[in-house]
Protein backbone atom coordinates (compact mmCIF):
# COMPACT_ATOMS: atom_id res chain seq x y z
CA UNK A 1 0.00 0.00 0.00
CA UNK A 2 2.87 2.54 1.06
CA UNK A 3 4.71 1.95 -2.64
CA UNK A 4 1.31 2.20 -4.71
CA UNK A 5 0.93 5.51 -2.42
CA UNK A 6 4.58 6.30 -3.55
CA UNK A 7 4.06 5.78 -7.13
CA UNK A 8 0.67 7.97 -7.64
CA UNK A 9 2.53 10.68 -5.90
CA UNK A 10 5.23 10.63 -8.56
CA UNK A 11 2.64 9.34 -10.97
CA UNK A 12 0.13 12.34 -9.99
CA UNK A 13 3.04 15.10 -10.73
CA UNK A 14 3.84 13.26 -14.35
CA UNK A 15 0.37 13.93 -14.81
CA UNK A 16 -0.09 17.20 -13.79
CA UNK A 17 3.03 18.34 -16.33
CA UNK A 18 2.12 16.45 -18.76
CA UNK A 19 -1.70 17.79 -18.79
CA UNK A 20 -0.08 21.41 -18.37
CA UNK A 21 1.74 20.59 -21.79
CA UNK A 22 -1.34 19.24 -23.39
CA UNK A 23 -3.69 22.08 -22.40
CA UNK A 24 -1.00 24.89 -23.87
CA UNK A 25 -0.45 23.20 -27.07
CA UNK A 26 -4.09 22.46 -27.85
CA UNK A 27 -5.75 26.06 -25.63
CA UNK A 28 -2.76 28.19 -26.57
CA UNK A 29 -3.17 29.43 -22.79
CA UNK A 30 -3.11 28.22 -19.48
CA UNK A 31 -6.76 27.02 -18.16
CA UNK A 32 -6.86 26.21 -14.60
CA UNK A 33 -10.43 24.94 -14.76
CA UNK A 34 -9.50 22.33 -17.59
CA UNK A 35 -6.18 21.80 -15.42
CA UNK A 36 -8.43 20.86 -12.81
CA UNK A 37 -11.26 19.11 -14.84
CA UNK A 38 -8.35 16.89 -16.74
CA UNK A 39 -6.54 15.96 -13.62
CA UNK A 40 -9.33 15.25 -10.84
CA UNK A 41 -10.51 11.60 -9.16
CA UNK A 42 -13.59 12.15 -10.96
CA UNK A 43 -11.86 11.78 -14.52
CA UNK A 44 -9.14 9.35 -13.77
CA UNK A 45 -11.92 7.38 -12.89
CA UNK A 46 -12.84 6.63 -16.07
CA UNK A 47 -9.94 4.27 -16.52
CA UNK A 48 -10.57 2.88 -12.59
CA UNK A 49 -9.76 3.98 -9.15
CA UNK A 50 -7.82 7.22 -9.27
CA UNK A 51 -5.15 6.20 -7.22
CA UNK A 52 -4.35 3.10 -9.04
CA UNK A 53 -4.51 5.18 -12.33
CA UNK A 54 -1.99 7.62 -10.64
CA UNK A 55 0.11 4.46 -9.67
CA UNK A 56 0.38 3.19 -12.57
CA UNK A 57 1.74 6.45 -14.05
CA UNK A 58 4.19 6.61 -11.45
CA UNK A 59 5.51 3.03 -12.42
CA UNK A 60 5.83 4.32 -16.10
CA UNK A 61 7.55 7.17 -14.67
CA UNK A 62 9.94 4.69 -12.74
CA UNK A 63 10.50 2.47 -15.45
CA UNK A 64 10.88 4.63 -18.64
CA UNK A 65 10.94 8.55 -16.79
CA UNK A 66 9.06 11.15 -18.31
CA UNK A 67 8.64 9.61 -21.71
CA UNK A 68 7.50 6.65 -20.43
CA UNK A 69 4.63 8.32 -18.22
CA UNK A 70 3.93 10.56 -21.22
CA UNK A 71 3.35 7.67 -23.39
CA UNK A 72 1.20 6.17 -20.83
CA UNK A 73 -1.10 8.98 -20.43
CA UNK A 74 -1.26 9.88 -24.43
CA UNK A 75 -1.98 5.97 -25.04
CA UNK A 76 -4.80 5.92 -22.24
CA UNK A 77 -6.03 9.68 -21.17
CA UNK A 78 -5.45 10.88 -24.75
CA UNK A 79 -8.84 9.84 -26.17
CA UNK A 80 -10.73 10.92 -23.09
CA UNK A 81 -8.89 13.93 -23.23
CA UNK A 82 -9.83 14.68 -26.62
CA UNK A 83 -13.62 13.95 -26.29
CA UNK A 84 -13.85 16.04 -23.40
CA UNK A 85 -12.22 19.01 -25.00
CA UNK A 86 -14.29 18.43 -27.94
CA UNK A 87 -17.84 18.27 -25.97
CA UNK A 88 -16.27 21.69 -23.93
CA UNK A 89 -16.50 23.15 -27.74
CA UNK A 90 -19.58 21.66 -28.73
CA UNK A 91 -17.88 19.52 -31.77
Amino acid sequence: MVREREEAWLGDAALSLVVREWILAREGRMEATLFAELTSNRFLSRLGVPTAVEAEIGRAYRDGGLEAARGWIEARLGPHFERFLNRRHGR
